[in-house]
């Protein structure tokens, strides 16, 4: 079958070098990729979001499938635009309508979501300038730190920490005057949950579904979780924490629910359910959704699949994941984003990359990379994802550090204390 991935980041790379080993595959094309992902398909340039771009190139080149990588696409309407053209229905979408993807797209939606089905999660209060005194009270009521989160996609920036009563108090008229544009046009207010945080990843076809090996990842730029939040500057896989005890209530407190509270509502989800979990004295709750895989979490669940990736996207689009076998290595898997200098602020690009190929026992997923002059270069803020496989959590650090310190290009960074945290456990 002819396959269009959509997305350029380190998520998309991972998932392009999987389906290039499947049986099921002929031909690869990724919109717009990255200098990595040309290693196993062909990148194609136009934007995800592009979607009548998107239709004349399905139908130019027979695409059978379409694998959404990235939020943007599914919250705007990707799978929907595809079922209801009569020219494209025919091709498959993995992941789900627009109504399916609010549980991202909107935390308040979430929440309610979550209410109505009695998914364990922190007590919230949404917010609009019509009630904001009834923000007030209901900080009062709470402990500090306080959370306060725009409810709208906001770049994986829309989230505020204050132990300050009266600066959440402002804080919340600014998002609500537009510091997060209309992303924050909605405040939901949250209980600050104290726990150890994973992920949880869930492949549905609306109907039955597969849970996915968990990961923990590693968002502050700073070592010792210290410094600005950025998109993820390293993961590990499996997590110690997320035993067979804690992941039964995971699957019959969280997972069921989820899926079965999205056929009740008629909701159409066909593709991944993010849940961000955080362990609270053994219990899991649910922090945020996501409606597809996360990054840089990605570049150690897909390796540790053995399972063909694209029979289980058939699966899905058939209503056969059930039927479907999914197969997990064992090895512990570790990743450790190299980034650009200055980032998660200001950075430069189009720092040529060197020493790849002088890598050994790891993967190198690009999340931010391009071709210019036959050089690979920098074009984002993470770069690189090294990933690598070991039987222990510590053999898996210990090559990934080991292939990083080959890698070379001018200001690049990493943190040197991934997965550390684990091993205390």
């Amino acid at each position: 079958m002819n396959v269009l991935l959509l997305g350029s980041g380190g998520r998309e790379h991972a998932l392009a070098w999987k389906i290039r080993n499947s049986s099921q595959l002929n031909n690869l094309y990724i919109a717009p990729g990255n200098a990595g992902t040309a290693l196993h398909g062909t990148n194609v340039p136009f934007g995800v979001t592009d979607f009548h771009e998107m239709k004349r190139f399905v139908l130019n080149n027979d695409v059978d499938m379409v694998i959404v990588g990235p939020e943007d696409p599914l919250v705007q309407g990707v799978s929907d635009f595809f079922r209801k053209d009569e020219d494209i229905c025919h091709v498959s979408v993995i992941g789900p309508s627009a109504n399916g993807a609010r549980l991202e797209g909107s935390k308040d939606f979430a929440k309610d979501f979550m209410k109505r089905h009695n998914i364990p999660t922190a007590a919230h209060k949404t917010i609009t300038p019509a009630n904001i005194e009834e923000g007030d009270r209901f900080l009062e009521s709470l402990q500090p730190p306080y959370v306060l989160k725009a409810d709208g996609l906001a770049a994986g920036k829309g989230v505020l920490i204050t132990p300050d009563l009266k600066q959440a108090k402002l804080q919340i008229r600014d998002m609500l005057a537009g510091m997060f544009g209309e992303a924050s046009r909605k405040v939901v207010i949250e209980e600050f949950l104290s726990g150890i945080e994973c992920s949880v990843f869930v492949l549905t076809d609306g109907k039955s579904y597969k849970i996915l090996p968990v990961a923990k990842d590693y968002k502050r730029v700073g070592e010792g979780d210290t410094g600005l939040n950025t998109g993820g500057m390293g993961a590990v896989s499996p997590v110690p924490f997320a035993d067979e005890v804690f992941m039964e209530k995971v699957r019959l407190r969280v997972v069921e629910p989820t899926i079965q509270g999205l056929r009740r509502e008629g909701i159409d989800y066909k593709g991944f359910v993010f849940l961000g979990l955080i362990n609270v004295n053994g219990d899991p709750k649910v922090i945020e959704y996501n409606v597809r895989l996360g990054d840089p979490e990605t570049e150690v669940v897909i390796p540790r699949i053995k399972s063909d990736l694209l029979e289980l996207f058939i699966g899905v689009t058939t209503e056969t994941l059930n039927e479907k076998k999914l197969e997990i290595d064992e090895r512990h898997a570790a990743t450790v984003m190299m980034v650009s200098g200055g980032y998660p602020q200001a950075y430069e690009k189009g720092k040529v990359i060197s020493g790849l190929e002088e890598v050994s026992d790891s993967l190198v997923f690009h999340a931010g990379t391009a071709f210019k002059e036959r050089n690979v270069v920098s074009a984002g803020g993470r770069v690189l994802s090294v990933t690598s496989l070991g039987a222990t959590l510590k053999d898996a650090l210990k090559t990934s550090y080991k292939n990083i310190a080959k890698i070379r290009f001018e200001q690049s960074y990493c943190r040197k204390d991934i997965g550390q945290d684990i091993e205390l456990l």
